[in-house]
């Protein structure tokens, strides 16, 4: 009977041994995987550090052309001042005489005032241009009196004029608190304290060259009147009146 010979189940130890026994194949794992398929991450250039610089840059520039204008308009006003030494315009009360200054039973007011204001222009160079002036006639507790208005004009260099107006108030209604203060006022033996206000615009010209208009308020105190008696005219005391020039500059809303 012939022997068979069957191959032994271990591996030869000389020899190559297959490559799958050698060097065995195991699962990629998860990170492996997700690193495949990972894009590679490429730094990009920061837009946003250019706009800013950009940003930086426009303000810069500005700013130094604000200061620049202020700069250049400093200059100007200073050059002018030395060329035309401006001064501001005085006023002066003149006279002012009470026709009619009553208070009704229905405290209602009737006023009827006769105001001249004297305007003079020191400026050698500089003519004045005003608009229409309005005028408001006070108590000392503000409690209006009357209004009126001066027409405009223009105030020559070196130019002295005298400013008419009629102060009326018809019928105007007062509040029992305002009518007492000024039925005592009128009572008075010392007279009846008023002061005056004027609002108006103005604008200067120097020769060929014209500012923008300016609003200025003056404020004469200083006055007292007297309650004339039937059809007399009384006039009021004005040797210690005094009047204030103040520029009124309007931004927006507010007014200074």
């Amino acid at each position: 009977m012939t022997d068979r010979v069957y191959p032994s189940s271990k591996q030869a130890t000389n020899g190559s041994a297959p490559t799958a026994a050698a060097n065995p194949s195991f699962p990629a794992t998860k990170a492996q995987l997700y690193g495949a398929s990972r894009p590679l991450y490429r730094p990009q250039a920061k837009r946003h550090r250019y706009r800013r610089s950009c940003c930086c840059s426009c303000c810069l520039w500005t700013t130094v052309a604000i200061l620049t204008l202020i700069l250049l308009a400093g200059i100007a006003a200073a050059i002018l001042y030395v060329l035309y030494r401006p001064h501001r315009p005085t006023f002066t009360v003149s006279s002012l005489k009470v026709s009619t200054l009553n208070i009704t039973s229905a405290s209602k007011l009737i006023t009827n005032i006769n105001l001249n204001v004297t305007a003079k222009n020191p400026n050698k160079k500089l003519v004045y241009i005003y608009d229409p002036t309005t005028i408001s006639l006070l108590t000392n507790d503000d409690i209006d009196i009357g209004d009126g208005s001066f027409v405009s004009f223009v105030h020559g260099t070196k130019n002295t004029t005298l400013l008419k107006a009629s102060i009326t108030s018809s019928n105007q209604e007062l509040d029992d608190t305002a009518a007492g203060k000024l039925k005592n006022a009128l009572k008075s033996k010392n007279g009846l304290p008023l002061k005056i206000k004027l609002d108006t615009k103005v604008k200067a010209k120097m020769g060929a060259l014209k500012t923008p208009k300016l609003g200025i308020r003056v404020i004469c105190e200083g006055i007292k009147a007297t309650v004339p008696k039937g059809k007399s005219v009384t006039t009021a005391s004005t040797s210690n009146a005094k009047c204030k020039v103040d520029l009124r500059i309007k931004i927006w809303k507010w007014t200074f």
